[in-house]
């Protein structure tokens, strides 16, 4: 990735970092990440845009940045690729990673290379129970239950298992002094904030959420659309189709399962099952409440997804004009959220891709006046990576001009 060097007065020199954003003083883009700058200067959550900084008043840092320190449990896909989002962020530190599946060495190796993003920038080295990079050094445990795990010098944990989703499990980490948890999966009790970050973010309140969700990186491709749709065009109700990438917790050959057509070979067929991302949203706009829900069909793809929209719209309307409205949100207040793409692209072309989703404008159709279908992309691995670590830097760096 070529460094090139943004001249604003404003941007610090910093180091390389594989996340990108816009200078919007600068004509190009510039791949550097900025970090609190004082004395009027920003910071930007990687590729997001103002969304998240929106919560944040800088002038309370007078001067002085606080290091967030973050542990993960669960050291998986997402707990691997939300580390690689966040590792460069220079008031970050991680310091613990918890996996009962892997050691140091393996955990450094998988790190260092992945089989569908390519090798990080960065070289992870183990030394005996730590993972080593750099000037940073991380211990790592192999433990089960969130107990038998120090976590009392982390200001957030990433809850990457995908085992731990209730508030009584959850809770073992703030008996420990965590100040927030971050869970990479949708929990569905009263008292859990799920945040889809550029749409929902705002609700976010530190006095009553030390459990937030990222929901689950369906919904984060199909929030934002239904927001943008919703609020200027008007949803009646609505279906959708994600055509999913294969993932770890399918079968590679056929193997007694509770879902029969989860049991069967993930490589060999297209396979129907359940998604509740449509129906989540509806706890972001509840006046959609029972008007919106969804299939997910997995496909023996490693990245990237489809999600397939139909909405009945309250008005009609044109392709022209659901295509300018995306396309102005994708420019303004989703930036680095939403994207728009008007080139014949493929999904293999939306690898790596940071953003939620991406809509697919040559697709676009309208049906008398007012049947809407969309076609929206996603890396459902390394977008939703980059929403859970802005989401971890979001609550992080809120508790620390407190």
């Amino acid at each position: 990735m070529p460094n090139v060097n943004c001249q604003h007065p404003l941007h610090a020199p910093l180091p390389l970092s594989p996340l990108r954003c816009l200078c919007s003083l600068q004509k190009h883009r510039c791949h550097r990440y900025l970090t609190l700058h004082m004395k009027k200067r920003i910071y930007d959550l990687s590729n997001m845009g103002a969304l998240a900084l929106a919560l944040i008043d800088n002038s309370r840092f007078k001067g002085k940045s606080m290091t967030i320190k973050i542990g993960i449990n669960g050291f998986g896909r997402m707990g691997r690729l939300s580390f690689r989002a966040a590792f460069d962020q220079a008031d970050v530190e991680f310091i613990q990673i918890n996996d009962p599946a892997g050691n140091a060495e393996t955990l450094a190796h998988l790190i260092n290379f992945d089989s569908v993003h390519g090798r990080w920038h960065h070289e992870a080295v183990a030394d005996g129970d730590n993972i080593v990079i750099g000037d940073t050094v991380i211990q790592c445990t192999q433990n089960k239950a969130i107990g038998d795990t120090d976590w009392s010098g982390c200001d957030v944990v990433i809850e990457a298992s995908g085992q731990m989703k209730t508030q009584s499990l959850l809770n073992a980490y703030l008996e420990q002094g965590v100040k927030r948890v971050v869970v990479t999966a949708p929990v569905k009790e009263d008292g859990v904030l799920n945040i889809v970050m550029g749409v929902n973010h705002d609700q976010y309140n530190p006095d009553a959420h030390r459990i937030v969700t990222a929901a689950s990186c369906t919904t984060n491709c199909l929030a934002p659309v239904v927001k943008v749709i919703h609020e200027k065009l008007g949803i009646v109700h609505g279906s959708m189709t994600t055509i999913h990438d294969i993932t770890n917790t399918q079968t590679i050959i056929d193997t007694p399962h509770q879902d029969l057509r989860r049991a069967r070979a993930c490589g060999s067929s297209l396979i129907p099952t359940t998604t509740g991302s449509a129906t989540a949203i509806t706890h972001i706009f509840p006046e959609l409440q029972g008007r919106l829900n969804g299939h997910a069909v997995r496909v023996p793809l490693t990245n990237a997804s489809l999600t397939d929209c139909v909405f009945e719209l309250s008005r009609e309307t044109t392709e022209a004009e659901v295509n300018a409205l995306l396309k102005e949100a994708a420019d303004g207040e989703l930036k680095g959220i939403l994207g728009y793409e008007e080139r014949p692209l493929v999904s293999i072309d939306y690898r790596t891709d940071p953003r939620s989703g991406i809509i697919d404008a040559l697709s676009t159709m309208v049906i008398n006046g007012t049947q809407l279908k969309l076609y929206v992309w996603y890396d459902n691995e390394w977008g939703y990576a980059n929403r859970t670590a802005e989401l971890a830097l979001m609550v992080g760096r809120m508790d620390n001009t407190q």
